[in-house]
């Protein structure tokens, strides 16, 4: 009788493991999916910019900083991409939706820009692109923070470290960095004012982006 008690929990153990183990991947697998569609579409806004930057500098070429602004924080994206880490890509990310909101806000005060079907149609698309990474970035916080409560909770807390389960880091949106930014409209230096029509030749392609692959466990 003993030992038939005996190999009754060995059994149930054995089962328990195995079980465990599989949520555990099958969770970390979901986090991962999760994260590719977030890279999906940030390297998508990432190929935008440019075009919308020669789009629009033949039209706001004196508001030279804003422009700056905006191809530096795509860089600073695309270099935090290559990292995998979501802390740093979100920080980067967050500084380039500021970056845009700012080139759209100029954008309002001129009416010739916004009558340019090519301008009109990546403000869209990267207003979609936004849409869609909000909505992608709460869906893998939900995965990472499912993930993360079977790692720290008894009795899987006792095992998920020896079975190389490691937490995942949180995507993090800054709540200022959503704010509208407030711009002060002046009149465009010169007295020629901006150009009448867009910059001479084609724009060119985007530089290709840094490639992020799944998001590190912590």
């Amino acid at each position: 009788m003993g030992t038939w008690i005996v190999i009754g929990i060995v059994v149930v153990i054995v089962v328990w493991l195995i079980l465990t183990y599989n949520g555990l991947v099958t969770a970390r697998n979901r986090t991962q999916e999760a994260w590719s569609e977030i890279d999906v579409e940030l390297k998508r806004r990432h190929d935008l910019i440019p075009n919308l930057v020669n789009t629009v500098q033949g039209y706001i070429g004196h508001e030279r900083g804003t422009l700056e602004a905006v191809t530096n924080a795509r860089a600073a994206a695309v270099s935090a991409g290559a990292t995998g880490d979501p802390a740093k890509i979100g920080q980067a990310e967050n500084m380039l939706s500021q970056s845009l909101r700012s080139l759209f806000a100029v954008s309002e005060n001129y009416p010739e820009l916004k009558a340019i079907t090519a301008f009109t149609n990546l403000q869209e698309t990267l207003t979609a692109t936004e849409d869609k990474i909000e909505f992608s970035r709460r869906f893998y916080n939900g995965n990472v923070r499912d993930y993360n409560i079977k790692l720290q909770t008894l009795p899987t807390s006792l095992i998920a470290g020896a079975l190389g389960f490691k937490p995942f880091g949180f995507f993090q949106a800054d709540e200022g960095d959503r704010a509208v930014p407030q711009v002060n409209f002046g009149p465009p230096s010169g007295s020629g004012g901006p150009p009448a029509g867009p910059p001479a030749g084609g724009s060119s392609g985007p530089p290709p982006p840094g490639q992020s692959g799944p998001p590190p466990q912590v």
